[in-house]
């Protein structure tokens, strides 16, 4: 006969593989936010005031559009952190 080959997994453990992954996520994100904060001194919504306001410059318009982007998915990624510690009610896909 063969060897029993399945593993116990529990809902706890698998709710923080979940988070874990997410954090790891979110972290780089936070890093090059923060690095565009550094740079410009200020967060985004001040430099896309700024941007207004400033000649054409395509680098800078490439930051901001990086910026955002690192912005929107935090904010995606954090909203799912917060489901994945709010939820009551775990279903699991197989495959």
């Amino acid at each position: 006969m063969g060897e029993d080959t399945s593993i116990m997994v529990s809902v706890e453990d698998i709710r923080a593989f979940e988070k874990l992954k997410l954090i790891s996520q979110i972290a780089p994100l936070k890093e090059r936010i923060r690095s565009l904060e550094r740079k410009y001194k200020c967060d985004l919504k001040a430099f896309e005031d700024k941007l207004k306001q400033l000649p054409e410059d395509f680098e800078i318009w490439d930051d901001f559009i990086e910026w955002k982007a690192y912005a929107d998915s935090l904010k995606d990624l954090e909203a799912r952190l917060r489901k994945i510690e709010d939820a009551t009610n775990f279903r699991i896909a197989s495959g």
